[in-house]
C-alpha cells in the first residue's frame, strides 16, 4: 500500500443557504480544493461523495454524476457514500484505499449536504431512519431520544448523579460554542462564546436531561478534498498531510447493546483498527475532531477512544483537558454542536479541521500551538451504526 496524502482541502461557509444547491456548495468546495493544490478537473481521476438526505431533501439522488458534470471533470468513475452522519468520512477512507492500493493517483472526495430546508419535523423524520425501522423508529426513538438513554445510562452504570453530569456535559457545550464562534465557517460564527453552565441546563428541555444547547444543529454545507499518491504530493503543496491510519466498525439495533452503549463496541473497534494501521496509541494524538451530535455522545468517545478511563472524561472537559494546553484538545473548530452538523458533509469537514490544524491555519484562538504532528478524527453515522476514524499526520 502507498503513502497517500491530503494536498488540498475546500470548505463553504456552515448554515442557512437560500440559493445554492447541495450540488452547488459542492461544487464550490471541490473548486477551492483543486485551486489550492493547482489541479485542473481533467487531471481528477475519480470522484466519491457522501450524502444522506439528498433524495428526501432536493430529491436530488445520483448526487455524484450532478457534481461530477457541475465540474466539469472527465468521464470518470464517480460514487455516492450513505453511512448517515458517517457518510463522507467512508468516502474519505475508501478514496484513501483507492489511492493507496495505485488504482489512482489523484482524487476528489468530500460531502454536501442542505437539510434546513427540509424543517425539523420532517428532518427528523428522515434522519431516524437510520435507526432500526422495525423495532426502534414505530416505538418513537429519535435521536435526541436515543443520547438521552446514553446519558441516564452512563449516569446509572458510573454512579454519577445525573445532575453532576448534566454539568460535565454542559462544560462540553461551552467549549465547543467558544470554539465555534470564533470559526469563521462555523453556523455560529461569532454567536455563544460566553456561555454560562446555567444557560445550557436551563435552554429548551429536547428530550429529558438534553437541553436544546446540549444538541447539534443541523445545517446546510460542503467539504472537499483532494488525495494523492505519497509520492507526488509536492507536486501540489508544500504542505502535504498524510493520511496514517483508517478504521470502520459497525453496529445494529440498540437492543444488541444494552450497557455497551456507554461504549459502543463499533467505536472501540473502529478506532483501534486506525491505530493499529497508523502504529500509534492515544497518547500520541495532539488534535482530535470528533462527533458530537450531543454533550453526552463527546464524554462517551473521548472514554469509548481510549483517551480518558471509563466514567471520568466529564472530569477531564471540567478540568480543560480538551482544551489548548490540555491532554488532548477536542473539536477546536467548534465541533458538530458550534460549526453545525450537514449530515453528509460533516466528516469531510473534520478532515478539513484537521488538515487545517497540522498545517497551522486554523483561526486564531482555536489553533493548536506548537503546531500539532498528528491529527485524529471520529465519526459516527447513526446510533452507533458506522463509525469510522481517519489518523493524520505532517509526515508519512
Amino acid at each position: 500500500m502507498r503513502e497517500v496524502a491530503v494536498v488540498g482541502v475546500g470548505h463553504t461557509r456552515f448554515g442557512k443557504w437560500e440559493r445554492r444547491t447541495a450540488v452547488e456548495l459542492f461544487s464550490e468546495a471541490a473548486q477551492q480544493a483543486m485551486e489550492g493544490a493547482g489541479v485542473e478537473g481533467r487531471e481528477v481521476e475519480a470522484l466519491f461523495v457522501g450524502s444522506a438526505l439528498g433524495d428526501f431533501g432536493e430529491g436530488q439522488a445520483m448526487i455524484q454524476a450532478q457534481c461530477r458534470a457541475e465540474l466539469g471533470l472527465g468521464l470518470i468513475p464517480c460514487t455516492r457514500f450513505e453511512g448517515a452522519c458517517a457518510s463522507s468520512t467512508v468516502a474519505v477512507r475508501d478514496a484513501w484505499m483507492w489511492v493507496a492500493s495505485g488504482a489512482y493517483d489523484l482524487v476528489l472526495v468530500g460531502g454536501t449536504e442542505r437539510v434546513l430546508p427540509m424543517g425539523t419535523p420532517l428532518a427528523t423524520r428522515t434522519f431516524a431512519m437510520a435507526m432500526h425501522s422495525t423495532y426502534e423508529v414505530p416505538a418513537g426513538l429519535t435521536f435526541p431520544g436515543v443520547f438521552a438513554l446514553v446519558a441516564r445510562l452512563y449516569s446509572r452504570i458510573y454512579g454519577l448523579p445525573l445532575e453532576r453530569l448534566r454539568e460535565q456535559m454542559a462544560q462540553v457545550s461551552i467549549q465547543n460554542h467558544r470554539h465555534g464562534a470564533r470559526n469563521p465557517l462555523a453556523q455560529f460564527y461569532g454567536k455563544y462564546e460566553n456561555l454560562k453552565v446555567e444557560e445550557v441546563l436551563s435552554s429548551r428541555m429536547v428530550c429529558d436531561p438534553l437541553t436544546l444547547l446540549d444538541c447539534c444543529p443541523f445545517t446546510d454545507g460542503a467539504a472537499a478534498l483532494l488525495l494523492c499518491a505519497g509520492e507526488k504530493a509536492r507536486k501540489y503543496t508544500d504542505t502535504p498531510v498524510y493520511i496514517l491510519g483508517t478504521g470502520q466498525g459497525a453496529g445494529g439495533p440498540m437492543a444488541l447493546f444494552e450497557e455497551e452503549l456507554v461504549k459502543p463496541p463499533s467505536r472501540v473497534s473502529s478506532a483501534r483498527m486506525a491505530f493499529r494501521q497508523a502504529r500509534l496509541e492515544p497518547k500520541d494524538i495532539q488534535v482530535l475532531e470528533l462527533h458530537d451530535c450531543f454533550t453526552i455522545a463527546e464524554i462517551v468517545a473521548l472514554e469509548a477512544m481510549g483517551f480518558f478511563p471509563e466514567g471520568k472524561a466529564g472530569e477531564a472537559v471540567e478540568e480543560g483537558q480538551t482544551e489548548i494546553g490540555g491532554r488532548i484538545p477536542t473539536n477546536m473548530s467548534g465541533g458538530l454542536i458550534g460549526k453545525g452538523h450537514p449530515i453528509g458533509a460533516t466528516g469531510a469537514s473534520q478532515v478539513c479541521m484537521i488538515v487545517q490544524q497540522l498545517r497551522g491555519e486554523a483561526p486564531r484562538g482555536n489553533q493548536v500551538d506548537p503546531v500539532p504532528e498528528v491529527g485524529m478524527v471520529d465519526t459516527m453515522g447513526g446510533a452507533y451504526g458506522t463509525l469510522c476514524h481517519l489518523i493524520l499526520g505532517r509526515r508519512g
